[in-house]
């Protein structure tokens, strides 16, 4: 597996496989790898001739009130993991490299619409650090496809937008979110829990799949639906932020006929959850 460290390294490899005419499958990360990301580059694997990941903490996406230093950090075995999932080159670059100039003079990338609620509401300028990003390591990358998972659904609905909205020729795959035996998806923020709020976790779970339930049994209340899981959660010691039905397309309230999920996001102790549900 190839290391590069810096944009002008990349390009240059990028630029040989493309001339050799071989396609380039994309798995971005910010590192702390667990089987969550891993399913990611599994997915991506057969679909292309060279699978290319980043690691990259990115300080656009954390809030002011968000401890960026405290983000784990664990190179030596997350390249060790891409390497034995198949990697061809794993992109490390510093932050000089993708911000040249300080944040605040950076051009931003807001993709409208699907980014109102939910986590453009309850973390100001996080999904536009992410879009930002996202769309410099694609050019850079300048990938066929790009695998990202169903966990962050939000962030999932508005790659795919951006992605349409400024024709970009890049496929991107939806991978299944990865949960662990008790049903709490994969997260680096789950090893900030507790073991008893590990146990509490499952929690989250259970009532977004007992919610979904109600839905797919004919109950259009969603309302009251939502509002009794959130009296459960809030029982069980989470501090709910949203627990929401929304479309699945643009996260806008439903209308009749429309592709469901319930997406939520909630604080057990010091860690904040967030997961969702199609329906």
């Amino acid at each position: 597996m190839l290391q590069v460290h810096n944009n002008h390294e990349l390009c240059a490899q990028i630029k040989v496989w493309k001339q050799q005419r071989k396609t380039i499958a994309f798995v971005p990360t910010m590192g702390n790898l667990h089987q969550g990301h891993l399913s990611l580059l599994h997915a991506a694997h057969d679909q292309a001739d060279k699978l290319v990941s980043s690691i990259f903490v990115n300080p656009m996406q954390f809030g002011p009130n968000e401890d960026l230093s405290k983000y784990p950090r664990t190179l030596e075995q997350d390249c060790k993991a891409l390497m034995e999932h198949g990697c061809d080159l794993v992109y490390l670059p510093s932050e000089k490299d993708l911000y040249p100039q300080a944040l605040a003079h950076i051009t931003a990338v807001q993709v409208p619409d699907v980014t109102r609620y939910y986590e453009g509401e309850s973390r100001p300028g996080h999904l536009t650090g992410v879009s930002t990003i996202v769309l410099k390591l694609f050019n850079l990358v300048q990938p066929d496809l790009a695998v990202f998972g169903k966990k962050d659904y939000q962030q999932l609905q508005m790659i795919k937008k951006m992605v349409r909205d400024l024709n970009l020729t890049i496929d991107i795959i939806a991978a299944d979110t990865i949960r662990e035996k008790n049903g709490l998806a994969m997260s680096s923020r789950n090893q900030y829990l507790t073991q008893q709020q590990r146990q509490q976790s499952a929690t989250l779970y259970q009532q977004l799949s007992h919610a979904a339930g109600q839905i797919r049994a004919g109950s259009s209340d969603f309302g009251q639906i939502c509002q009794s899981a959130i009296e459960i959660l809030t029982g069980q010691g989470f501090v709910v932020d949203y627990f929401d039905v929304c479309s699945r397309k643009n996260l806008q309230p439903p209308v009749n006929g429309e592709a469901l999920v319930i997406i939520c996001a909630a604080r057990l102790g010091s860690t904040r959850l967030i997961d969702n549900i199609e329906v």
